[in-house]
């Protein structure tokens, strides 16, 4: 039975005989929630019915859809068959699949990470209303709620992510949303999960999480009672540096709303990049386990560098979250910044010496990369607010992808010997 979506008031629902994703029945007494994370990312959203038809999702490489007579269309307004900026059957497949891995209703793809924060927001929220916010968070959702909010009448207050009666203290009559980002950018703080959707129910607010770092294969935040779940695709959900997109995911009546606003706003994602990233969700699981391995062992070898002062990652026993983040996590994850002892200009020569972490921004691909957050992510925040975020000009990011791990380690250990040298040196 081919499975097909309507965009109704109510949200996303399925014409008459058709099933739900969240209930999806596959051969014997197995669902979809009966799978291990590991299988949904394999399979998609599929039922395993055997049935003649084509393995690969194909890709509707069209703006438009023909119908046969006028009512026709009328009912396919809300249809993933009717315009793409509505939605497209190519687009539904991966968010299906991503909705599945989530352990939610519905997803939505975006055209951008920063598409889909956005556009979730300002569908959820109106002039007058106020948010309560991490003050770790990614550098462009900060401008975005500090800078381009305060112009549509809607006021942030901004608190210490981990300091959680800042949270419930701040919330006001007109507070509407707790947005937080776990684990946070670039300093990998983890916020516990279940204290924030505690907050947010006891005052009637929603939640929402950028959960970009954390994979919906380490960590699940709805299994926490978080209401919305963002990730930037771009990054561990396509895992191949080379396409842009954005996604929400939750409930299906929070899910019509920002439907509505992104097909206004005409954020829609392209079906070829759907189709690009529904295979890029094939490989999630393997490659997010691959990666926790290595950065696991990275962050343990850099914790034992004379010349490195700290190393942030949620799995080392150091880290102030260790507890939280193995309780609501799965695996460390592949992301970890460490700060050099010295000056910035150190953390810079540190990593323009290093050769397999390639110099760029973004994260989450197979390949490693290095960057400099107050050059990169975080260059558009004042560096007062970067002091409270706890980002420093020592600290550099790494993003570890699918190497050896001893290639990975010997290019590091390489690039602290490049920058000590000097010191030595002058010492002498």
């Amino acid at each position: 039975m081919a499975v097909h979506y309507h965009r109704g008031r109510a949200g996303l629902f399925t014409l008459p005989g058709t099933l739900s994703p969240s209930k999806l029945v596959l051969r014997g007494a197995m669902t979809q929630r009966d799978l291990h994370p590991e299988t949904k990312a394999a399979r998609g959203a599929s039922d395993l019915k055997k049935r003649n038809g084509p393995l690969a999702i194909p890709i509707f490489q069209t703006s438009t859809f023909e119908v046969a007579e006028n009512e026709e269309m009328v009912r396919a307004n809300h249809s993933d068959h009717f315009y793409t900026r509505y939605g497209n059957p190519t687009n539904t497949a991966a968010e299906r699949s991503i909705a599945s891995l989530e352990g939610v209703d519905s997803a939505l793809t975006f055209a951008s990470g920063m598409g889909a924060i956005t556009t979730a927001i300002m569908a959820l929220l109106r002039s007058g209303d106020h948010i309560v916010a991490q003050r770790e968070v990614y550098g462009g959702v900060s401008k975005f709620l500090s800078q381009w909010l305060p112009k549509m009448g809607i006021e942030t207050t901004f608190v210490d992510g981990t300091e959680y009666e800042q949270h419930g203290s701040a919330i006001r009559p007109n507070t509407r949303l707790i947005y937080v980002e776990s684990p946070t950018n670039p300093t990998l703080r983890v916020i516990d999960l279940k204290k924030i959707s505690g907050i947010a129910k006891e005052h009637g607010v929603l939640s929402m999480i950028d959960s970009t770092f954390g994979t919906p294969i380490n960590q699940r935040p709805a299994e926490w009672g978080i209401d919305l779940i963002a990730h930037s695709g771009t990054k561990y959900l396509s895992g191949h540096s080379d396409l842009i997109c954005g996604v929400i995911a939750g409930r299906d009546e929070l899910l019509a709303k920002i439907w509505e606003t992104r097909t206004t706003l005409g954020n829609c994602m392209d079906p070829h990049a759907s189709w690009m990233l529904t295979r890029g969700l094939k490989t999630l699981a393997v490659r997010v386990a691959r990666q926790n391995e290595n950065a696991q062992r990275v962050a343990e070898f850099l914790s034992r560098q004379p010349k490195v002062r700290h190393v942030h990652y949620p799995f080392l026993t150091s880290h102030p979250q260790y507890a939280v983040a193995r309780a609501q996590m799965s695996g460390g994850g592949g992301m970890m910044s460490f700060e050099v002892e010295g000056s910035a200009e150190e953390a810079r020569r540190a990593s323009e010496a290093m050769r397999l972490f390639t110099l760029a921004p973004s994260l989450g691909g197979v390949e490693s990369l290095v960057s400099i957050p107050v050059l990169t992510s975080h260059i558009m925040i004042p560096a007062a607010e970067r002091k409270k975020m706890g980002v420093t000009e020592q600290m550099i990011r790494l993003s570890i992808g699918i190497e050896s791990v001893d290639d990975l380690i010997g290019d590091l250990e390489r690039a602290l010997e490049a920058v000590s040298a000097p010191q030595r040196a002058q010492v002498g």
